[in-house]
């Protein structure tokens, strides 16, 4: 399906970036979209703030290399949100595979402070690379956190900032509601 230039389509978007290129599929009232489909696309994927603040001096460029390493790690990261333990032995080889082609560098700085520096092979890693570290930083952080949205209709993931940990729904204002009115809608016809 063709996108608006330039206009993030996705329900769900600001989720950490391992998260946020899981959520370039999603499933709405015209059916199965995948952002990732078409350069435009990927394009608008690579503005999007949460990934441009990690990409950063790279500027990779919206091509079919990119795309390619994007993809890998998004299918990396499909076996590893659908679980198991341990984790699929295919979709830990792959996102090994792709943090194989960058590394985290400490320097010191030009006014004397430590900085981290990101180093990839080339530009075209550098938001797959990104991906596939912040699953590993959430994974260090609270994997409990990482969920699906409890509608089963749904196929898109995120990562629970909720005080309580009790979230449920990619959104309240979509999923969240369509499960409320469902519910109410039971609940008064006596099914």
């Amino acid at each position: 399906m063709p996108h608006t230039p330039g206009i993030d389509p996705r329900p769900l978007t600001g989720e950490p970036p391992a998260l946020d290129l899981l959520n370039t599929r999603w499933i709405g009232p015209e059916g199965y979209h995948d952002l990732l489909e078409t350069p435009e696309g990927l394009a608008i994927w690579l503005a999007a703030p949460t990934v441009r603040e990690l990409t950063g001096p790279y500027e990779p460029p919206a091509d079919a290399a990119t795309l390619d390493r994007l993809l890998r790690v998004r299918a990396a990261l499909d076996g590893l949100v659908a679980g198991g333990d341990p984790p699929p032995e295919g979709a830990v080889k792959a996102l090994n595979e792709v943090l194989s082609h960058g590394q985290v560098r400490r320097i010191l700085g030009p006014d004397g402070t430590p900085r981290t520096r990101v180093d990839v092979d080339d530009a075209t890693w550098a938001p797959a690379w990104h991906a596939a570290e912040n699953w590993l930083e959430l994974l260090a952080g609270r994997p409990e956190r990482i969920r699906p949205c409890a509608n089963n209709a749904c196929i898109l993931h995120f990562y629970d900032i909720s005080k309580n940990g009790t979230r449920r729904w990619c959104s309240m204002a979509g999923c969240g509601n369509r499960a409320k009115a469902q519910r109410h809608y039971a609940r008064r016809s006596g099914a």
